[in-house]
């Protein structure tokens, strides 16, 4: 059995803390997404409130085409974006990124 060296003693340390910041990292991140996510909820309820004071009702799909929306709301989001292109006359990537757009903007 060797004896462990102060170098390596302290390459090991850097290591250990630099995990350990890491990890502090991911669990912050992740605290923050769940915070961003909650203002944006109770942010969204508001808005819906709103809208329903006014006698107004938001439709994320209203300016689709009947068949693109048809196919987000059965989740199918391939046959959406296919569709789209086809409707559009778009790239793969535009139809892509729209499609996406709409479902986040349709909360699914």
């Amino acid at each position: 059995m060797r004896a462990i060296s102060g170098p390596e003693i302290g390459s090991a340390m850097v290591l250990i803390l630099i995990i350990i910041c890491l990890g502090v990292i991911a669990i912050r991140a992740a605290a923050e997404n769940q915070m961003r996510n909650s203002v944006l909820w109770r942010i969204e309820g508001k808005l819906d409130l709103l809208l329903q004071h006014a006698g107004m009702e938001f439709d994320p799909f209203k300016s689709l085409p009947r068949e693109v929306a048809e196919a987000m709301q059965r989740g199918e989001k391939i046959k959406a974006i296919k569709l789209y292109r086809e409707a559009t006359g778009v790239g793969l990537k535009e139809a892509k990124d729209f499609v996406e757009e709409a479902q986040r903007r349709a909360g699914t």
